[in-house]
């Protein structure tokens, strides 16, 4: 699999492209010691890159700790690409006790340490809170990924496709679309809009279809041109991930049969 270099100021479809998807696995523990539980517990599963989700830990208003669980990240898996994501509520994640300020001077402190590579935000923040972050993240040399989560629905092809030019305006390194499958043709749609985007736009794009009907795309979107997958590590942080061993061995069968 593919370990993106994340060493550069920006990743090319044309690079990343080369061994698809890069198998990313999250880390859900409400503390240090859950979080070091995942962390040993997924280190032989040897992912391309470890997302934490911060907005599953207790003590996210204390940097002290939250630095401390960075710390334990890249000690334990030392080499994995680390993508940090403080999901907004509003989209899919666990109520916080931070404001939307309080966040972006959190995300500035601790980009300063250089324990993160890549971090999360979402689109629906507005085109100030994304300025700020973009900013903060080109200062300290990290990736930005803008990202788009609908959890009731899948969109039309032209809100999906919108949301990736968006992106891609206001510089993002990566884009991600996520949304809720309620059927086969949903599903079709999530891959046409990754064919189609992934033709249009210059920037690396994630996509995934989720729910029962959505998990192949967790398998085939790289096909399509999806550079990211989402699996179990530990635990499952969204509807229709599945363990890391079971989506690597049919992406690998279905890589030698194409």
């Amino acid at each position: 699999m593919i370990r993106m270099n994340l060493s550069k100021n920006m990743l090319n479809n044309e690079e990343i492209n080369k061994e698809l998807p890069s198998i990313c696995v999250p880390l859900i523990g409400k503390n240090l010691h859950e979080i070091k539980d995942e962390i040993e517990f997924i280190k032989s599963k040897k992912p391309d890159m470890i997302e934490w989700r911060a907005d599953f830990f207790t003590d996210l208003n204390q940097e002290k700790k939250v630095n401390e669980v960075l710390a334990a990240i890249k000690q334990g898996i030392p080499e994995t690409p680390v993508l940090l994501t403080i999901r907004s509520e509003k989209e899919g994640g666990q109520k916080i006790s931070l404001s939307e300020d309080e966040k972006l001077l959190l995300f500035e402190k601790v980009s300063v340490n250089k324990k993160i590579d890549i971090l999360d935000y979402e689109l629906v923040n507005g085109e100030k809170n994304i300025g700020e972050v973009r900013e903060i993240t080109k200062q300290s040399g990290i990736q930005l990924m803008l990202s788009y989560h609908n959890f009731e629905r899948t969109p039309d092809q032209e809100v999906l496709m919108t949301k990736c030019k968006v992106a891609e305006s206001f510089k993002a390194d990566l884009v991600k679309i996520s949304v809720m499958s309620q059927s086969k043709d949903d599903v079709l749609l999530v891959l046409n809009v990754t064919n189609e985007a992934s033709k249009t736009i210059k920037i690396p794009l994630v996509t995934i279809s989720m729910g029962e009907s959505g998990a192949i795309t967790r398998l085939l979107g790289w096909a399509f041109g999806s550079t990211i997958t989402y699996a179990i590590g530990a635990k499952s942080s969204a509807p229709g991930q599945m363990p890391i061993e079971t989506l690597r061995s049919a992406i690998n069968t279905m890589k030698k049969s194409l």
